[in-house]
């Protein structure tokens, strides 16, 4: 039998040590020293509790979650999940602790539950850490570990890295990456290659003595800790001093040799230090403290993996957890899975394929020196044999293996705020499953059950659970089709506790919270923003205090910029409401009303503006211009001569500023309320000799330019471009002007013309550019002849007849072939 003191025992500061069984049939407790999600170190502690038999077990975790242990041992229970501690009064105020199936502290609740052994959580409770939190920060970042300053081998890391999660403070404090020091001794540059090679990749050596990697271990912390002293942040003294005084009362109750504990490496020469029951009551005493609760939610890989924002410390939850499940064999199971996911994606890998890249990867570990062939070793065979030199699919191998995007789950009997179980029960109804792949998801809410769908999602973002994301950049030919993308994260778990303050089920919350936000809001485009989220989310109950909300509001607003900005809003309002079946009379009254103020208070308010101004109020005039075309009949009917009336008011106005005149014209000439001959003289007088440049190439940038609008700028400056294409006149009256404006004001002008002109299709410009080579420039275009509008003049005969041989076959006339019968196949066509 052989037995170690705790590291830091020989020194004078440590004490007299705990004893560490490091053999069969050594006595004391059993402290095992891990790396948090370290599947070598889940093995290692699997096959110690086996040999040691221990009473009961003791796990780093906060002691809230001791009630729900019971919970691992159901079947609907699979990893990865996490521990979900939050504040009663703030549910935003949360911290997580996850574990995946190769966590070594699953493992070891695992074992307790399977051989009906007492587990226990020893670290400090979540009601503490939670409260100093607060203290630190106001709140806990949502998404990262409560112990996150933990993230390799149960480690402080390197200073600037984790510690947010616990809300650790402590700048003058010693932060070290024992790993890296560890591996540095070693030889190696790189921790995660050390750590391979002397735990996760460990052969059957010893197999004989379960304990000797955890002595190991321990030595070397306690030697670190010598070395660099406590090197973290001084909140771990106070969560070691509770993990003594739990070790301590286990102790009593099950005697030393029924004892072990499982948790970070770097606290076991802590727990193994002898100190005073009253040394550690004393750091413990006065801490803050709040109400808490706790439950399982389920976790994903992606969110264990350490760019994730939670320093796990690991960059590869799926491979790990591959190590973890096979039972032999690793390398080449690892590479039938990567060779399988190729072949999903029409990749042509085959049988020799993934033989060949085995060999490879084994010869590649042998060169390194390393003891069987690991990530690094098996991606470079990958690249090379499967994916021919090619980094592009690596990224999806990454993503979908080496990552991995799986979700856990947690039984229906995990506590859960109601809100979250009416939310749970609405998903599984629609059959809208929450997954960690994202996912796109198309909608046609004509049929009721996508209908429902959307308005969940809509309810949901309603109250910041942002789970989906619509897609507003899909083009669509009508209103009844929608497209969102859709992730579940982990967080939306602590979204939805604390939207739970709304109410108890998902209509009834999102209602009291748009009824609030329409109380609390002052500016008349938020109104507006809300009764068309209402009425997405089809929240009728909301929709009568939105509405006296928007009316007394709008009645008290008399700026045109403001009204302007709020009308597109309702008018999409008023549109969506009929796809969804919504009473929107009283909305379109509202909208009406608005439309008529604008139209008065337009003109006025557009005078003498700035060059910013002017561009603010294009901005608007475009979005009017859209939102009286979508009101329905009865209300947009008898606005568009008005709309129409106002827009020629503006562009022949000359105190209005040339780029909002320009707009107008446009818009009245795409509408046809402008004829081109009429708006070729407007473009004739703002471009006229006595014109300043820069208001005549503000003019242009109205006219041929793009709408303000996000997502039409591109299509709608296209559009701008193929009027010039197609309309010589106008391209040879910008010609004409552009080589008349003298070389001083060019310069003032260029960054104008660019800005408009750089938003056309390259195809687009090019073609403007051979116009203006072969003609206009000099001496002005020829005068058109009579032709279909927007057409050239003239008719290119040889171009017209290359189409003949199609438009006979199409029409069933191949026989009567020859330029002979062209006229009669033209006449016919019409």
């Amino acid at each position: 039998m052989t037995t170690t003191r705790a590291p830091g025992a020989a020194s004078g500061g440590a004490g007299a040590g705990t004893a560490v069984r490091s053999g069969s049939g050594a006595g004391g407790p059993l402290l095992l020293g891990v790396r948090h999600h370290g599947p070598g170190s889940a093995r290692a502690v699997r096959a110690a509790l086996d040999a040691a038999a221990p009473r009961v077990v003791l796990i780093e975790g906060p002691p809230e979650g001791d009630a729900l242990l019971a919970l691992a041992a159901d079947e609907a229970m699979r990893p990865p999940v996490a521990l979900l501690a939050h504040a009663v009064d703030d549910p935003g105020r949360a911290a997580f602790w996850p574990l995946a199936e190769f966590s070594p502290e699953w493992v070891a609740i695992r074992w307790a539950l399977a051989h009906d052994v007492p587990a226990r959580f020893i670290d400090l409770p979540a009601a503490h850490s939670l409260a100093l939190a607060a203290a630190d920060d106001g709140a806990v970042d949502v998404g990262v570990h409560a112990d996150e300053s933990e993230s390799e081998a149960g480690s402080v890391p390197a200073s600037g890295c984790g510690g947010e999660g616990d809300g650790s403070r402590d700048d003058e404090s010693v932060r070290i990456d024992p790993l890296a020091v560890l591996a540095e001794a070693a030889g190696y540059d790189d921790p995660e290659r050390w750590w391979e090679d002397v735990v996760e990749h460990r052969g059957p050596d010893g197999a004989d003595d379960p304990f000797a990697p955890f002595a190991a271990v321990a030595e070397a912390m306690g030697a670190l800790r010598e070395e660099y002293g406590d090197g973290g942040p001084r909140r771990d003294l106070v969560r070691e001093a509770h993990m003594r005084l739990q070790f301590r009362t286990a102790r009593k109750e099950f005697g030393d040799d029924g004892v072990a504990v499982v948790c970070g490496a770097w606290h076991v020469p802590a727990l193994g230090r002898k100190t005073t029951v009253a040394a550690d009551r004393a750091l413990l005493k006065g801490l803050p403290k709040v109400k808490t609760g706790m439950t399982w939610v389920p976790w994903t890989h992606r969110r264990l993996a350490r760019d994730s924002g939670y320093g796990a410390g690991i960059d590869s939850p799926g491979w790990y957890g591959h190590l973890f499940g096979v039972p032999d064999r690793p390398v080449e199971r690892w590479l039938t899975k990567v060779a399988g996911l190729l072949r999903e994606e029409d990749r042509t890998v085959s049988s020799a394929h993934v033989i060949e890249a085995v060999r490879l990867a084994g010869t590649l570990a042998a060169m390194r020196g390393r003891p069987l062939a690991g990530l690094t070793e098996t991606t470079d065979a990958v690249r090379a044999v499967m994916c021919e030199g090619s980094d592009v699919p690596l990224g999806l191998i990454h993503d979908r293996l080496i990552v991995g995007e799986v979700l856990g789950e947690v039984p229906d009997t995990a506590p859960a705020v109601p809100l979250q179980r009416d939310l749970t029960a609405l998903q599984r109804t629609l059959r809208l499953k929450p997954e960690a792949l994202e996912r796109e998801l198309d909608l046609d809410l004509r049929k009721e059950l996508d209908a429902e769908r959307g308005r969940l999602l809509h309810r949901l973002r309603l109250l910041g659970i942002d789970w989906g994301e619509p897609l507003v950049a899909r083009p669509s030919t009508g209103t009844f089709r929608e497209s969102w993308r859709l992730r579940w994260e982990p967080e939306l778990y602590v979204r939805v506790a604390e939207a739970g303050v709304w109410g108890t089920t998902v209509l009834s919350a999102a209602t009291a919270k748009a009824e609030s936000r329409a109380l609390a809001a002052t500016a008349l485009a938020e109104i507006t923003a809300l009764a068309e989220r209402c009425l997405l989310a089809a929240l009728p109950d909301a929709l009568p205090v939105v509405m006296r909300a928007l009316a007394d509001r709008a009645a008290l607003d008399a700026d045109v910029g403001r009204l302007a900005q709020a009308l597109p809003a309702l008018a999409r309002s008023l549109r969506y409401g009929d796809v969804r079946s919504t009473d929107t009379g009283a909305l379109g009254d509202v909208a009406a009303g608005l439309a008529e103020r604008i139209c008065v208070g337009l003109p006025p308010a557009c005078a003498g503006l700035d060059a910013d101004g002017a561009a603010e109020m294009r901005g608007h005039l475009d979005g009017v211009h859209t939102a009286i075309g979508l009101l329905p009949d009865g209300h947009g009917r008898d606005l568009a001569g008005r709309w129409g009336a106002v827009l020629r008011t503006l562009a022949g106005r000359d105190t209005v500023p040339g780029v909002i005149r320009g707009r107008a014209a446009r818009l009245l000439l795409d509408d046809g309320r402008l004829a081109e001959d009429e708006a070729a003289r407007f473009m004739g007088l703002a471009l006229s000799p006595g014109t300043p440049p820069t208001d005549a190439a503000a003019w242009i940038e109205g006219f041929v330019g793009g709408a303000s609008g996000a997502g039409r700028q591109q299509a709608a400056s296209s559009a701008g471009g193929m009027l010039l294409v197609h309309d010589e006149r106008l391209l040879g009256l910008v010609d004409a002007w552009l080589t008349g404006v003298s070389a001083e004001a060019f310069t003032d002008v260029l960054p104008l013309l660019r800005r408009t002109f750089s938003a056309y299709e390259p195809g687009v410009r090019r073609t403007l550019g051979e116009l203006v080579a072969r003609g206009p420039a000099n001496g002005g275009p020829a005068a058109p002849e009579a032709t279909a509008p927007g057409f050239g003049p003239g008719l290119d005969e040889a171009r017209a007849d290359a189409v003949l041989p199609v438009l006979r076959l199409l029409l069933g006339a191949e026989g009567s072939g020859g330029a002979d019968n062209s006229d009669d196949l033209l006449e016919a066509t019409g």
